[in-house]
C-alpha cells in the first residue's frame, strides 16, 4: 500500500498506537514510582524491580516475538501481545502489593516483546518499497509523542487521582487498536508453522541472564548470559528450521546497520542517563524539569522523522546514516560543556537541538535500512534482532560507561560534573564510530531486488484496502 491512502492511515494508526502504548507506559511508570512506594510500602530494591522486571522479559523475548510473527502471522502475534500487555496493565493497576505488581510488570514486558517488533514488521510487510522509509519515519516520530507526553500525563493522573491510573490509561489505547485491527492485513513469513523450541528457549535464557547481569551489576551472570547466547548461535547454525536464520547476517547492509545501532544507541542511552542525573544533582532540576529539558529532542523527532525517511528513500540511506550520528556526536560535545551554573538556554538547549537534529536524521533511515535488508519472510525476526540490539546497547552503556570514565554516581556533585563531561566525550566517540560503520557498510537498497508485493499478504476484506490494491498498485520494478 502507499502512504496517504486510507489503508495506510489505518495501518499506521494501529501500529503506532500499539507500540506507542508500550513507550507511554515506560515513561509514566518512572513518574509513578514515589507514589507506588508510599501506597504499597515499597523499598528501593522493590522499585528497581518494578522497572527491571519489565526490561528483563522485554529484552529476553524480543527475538522470540519477531520469530512468532513470521511463522504464525504478524498481525495475530501483534494483537496477542496487545492482549497480554493490556491484561497485565490492568493487573498492575489492581495490584494489592508490590510482589504482584512486579509479576504483572514482567508480564507487561512479555506482551511488549510481541508488540514492538510486530508493529514494525507489519509496516515493512504491507507498505510499498518506495514508501517504507516514510512509514517507518512516521512510526518513529509519532511513537516519540507517546514517550514525550508520558511524564506530563502521568504526573497529572497520579497527582489528581492515583498511581494506578498510570496503568489503566493503557486500556483505551488498546481498545482503539482493536477497533482499527480489522483494517490491517495479515502477513506471514516462514510458513511451515514449526518453531525452533531449543533455539527459542536458549535465546530467551541468554538474553534474560545478560539483561539481569547488566542491571544488577553481576559480571558472572552477564558472562553466563553471553556464553548462553554463543550456544544459541551454535544451535541455530545446526538447526534445520532455526528461529534466527544466521543467513540474514550475510547481508553486509543488515549487519552494518545493526552495528551502527549498537554504537549509536549505546551513545545516546548512556548520555541521556548521565545528563538527566547531572541536571538534577548538579544543576538542581526537579525530575520533571530534567525530563522536560529534553523535550526539544522529541519535538524534532516528531517533526523530522518522516521527512528523514523520505529523504533516505530518495537519495539512499548511507548519507543520512553517516551525517546523523555525527550530529548526535556534536550535541554530546556541546553537552560536555554543561557545568554547575550553566543556564538552560545557553548550556542545555543548544546541545539538545543539535542532538535532536542528528538523531532525527539517523533513526528512521537506520530502521528502514535494517528492515529493507531482510527478506520478506524474516521481517519479524529482523525487527526482533534490531530491537534486542538497541535494548542491550542501552543496558550495556548504563552499566559500563560510568566505570570506563571512573564515575561514582553516588559521589559529590563536583565529581559527578567532571565524570559526566568525560562520559559525553566517550559517547560522542561511539556516535562517530557508528557513523563510520554506516559509511563503510550501507549502500542504497536495490528496488529491483525488493518485491513490490510482500510475501503472503492476506487482505482483510475491507473495501478501502481492496480499492487501494486495485487502483494504486505500483508498476513492476
Amino acid at each position: 500500500m502507499r502512504m496517504g491512502t486510507t489503508a495506510a492511515r489505518w495501518v499506521l494508526l494501529a501500529t503506532v498506537l500499539g507500540s506507542g502504548v508500550a513507550f507511554l507506559d515506560g515513561t509514566i511508570v518512572n513518574v509513578a514510582l514515589p507514589a507506588i512506594a508510599d501506597d504499597l510500602d515499597a523499598g528501593l530494591a522493590d522499585l528497581q524491580w518494578v522497572l527491571n522486571a519489565y526490561l528483563v522479559t522485554l529484552t529476553a523475548l524480543l527475538l522470540l516475538g519477531g520469530a512468532l510473527g513470521d511463522r504464525y502471522g504478524r498481525k495475530r502475534t501483534f494483537l496477542f501481545g496487545l492482549y497480554v500487555f493490556t491484561t497485565a496493565s490492568v493487573a498492575c493497576g489492581l495490584a494489592p502489593d508490590v510482589g504482584v505488581l512486579i509479576l504483572a510488570r514482567a508480564a507487561q514486558g512479555a506482551g511488549a516483546a510481541l508488540l514492538v517488533p510486530g508493529s514494525l514488521a507489519i509496516l515493512s510487510a504491507v507498505f510499498h518499497p518506495d514508501d517504507r522509509a516514510r512509514a517507518v519515519g512516521a512510526w518513529s516520530g509519532l511513537g516519540g509523542v507517546a514517550t514525550a507526553i508520558g511524564p506530563f500525563a502521568g504526573g497529572w493522573l497520579i497527582d489528581s487521582v492515583s498511581w494506578r491510573l498510570a496503568f489503566f490509561v493503557n486500556v483505551p489505547f488498546a481498545v482503539a487498536v482493536v477497533l482499527a485491527a480489522p483494517h490491517v492485513p495479515e502477513t506471514h513469513g516462514a510458513t511451515d508453522g514449526r518453531l525452533d523450541i531449543p533455539g527459542a528457549a536458549t535465546a530467551a535464557v541468554g538474553l534474560a541472564l545478560a539483561t539481569y547481569g547488566l542491571i544488577e551489576d553481576a559480571p558472572a551472570i552477564t558472562v553466563a548470559g553471553a556464553l548462553t547466547l554463543v550456544g544459541f548461535l551454535v544451535l541455530e547454525a545446526r538447526s534445520a528450521a532455526p528461529m534466527l536464520p544466521l543467513s540474514i547476517f550475510r547481508s553486509r547492509q543488515f549487519s552494518g546497520a545493526n552495528a551502527t545501532t549498537l554504537t549509536v544507541y549505546a551513545a545516546l542511552s548512556g548520555a541521556f542517563f548521565l545528563l538527566v542525573l547531572q541536571l538534577q544533582v548538579v544543576l538542581g532540576y526537579s525530575a520533571l524539569e530534567a525530563g522536560s529539558a529534553l523535550l526539544p529532542v522529541t519535538a524534532l523527532m516528531v517533526v523530522l522523522s518522516a521527512r528523514a525517511g523520505a529523504l533516505a528513500q530518495r537519495i539512499g540511506p548511507r548519507l543520512p546514516m553517516t551525517i546523523g550520528p555525527l550530529g548526535v556526536a556534536g550535541g554530546l560535545l556541546l553537552w560536555s560543556g554543561v557545568h554547575d551554573g550553566s543556564s538552560y538556554l545557553g548550556g542545555v538547549l543548544p546541545g539538545a537541538l543539535v542532538f535532536g537534529l542528528g538523531l532525527s536524521l539517523t533513526v528512521a533511515p537506520l530502521t528502514a535500512t535494517i528492515m529493507a535488508s531482510a527478506e520478506d519472510e524474516h521481517l519479524g525476526t529482523a525487527s526482533g534482532v534490531n530491537n534486542a540490539v538497541a535494548r542491550l546497547a542501552g543496558l550495556l552503556a548504563v552499566a559500563v560507561l560510568p566505570i570506563v570514565v571512573g564515575l561514582d554516581t553516588a559521589g559529590s556533585a563536583a565529581s559527578l560534573d567532571d565524570g559526566v563531561d568525560q562520559a559525553m566525550l566517550v559517547s560522542a566517540g561511539l556516535a562517530v564510530l557508528g557513523g563510520g560503520i554506516a559509511f563503510a557498510t550501507v549502500r542504497r537498497v536495490s528496488r529491483a531486488a525488493t518485491p513490490t508485493q510482500p510475501a503472503m499478504v492476506q487482505p482483510c476484506g475491507h473495501p478501502c484496502l481492496a480499492h487501494d490494491a486495485e487502483h494504486e498498485r505500483p508498476a513492476a520494478a
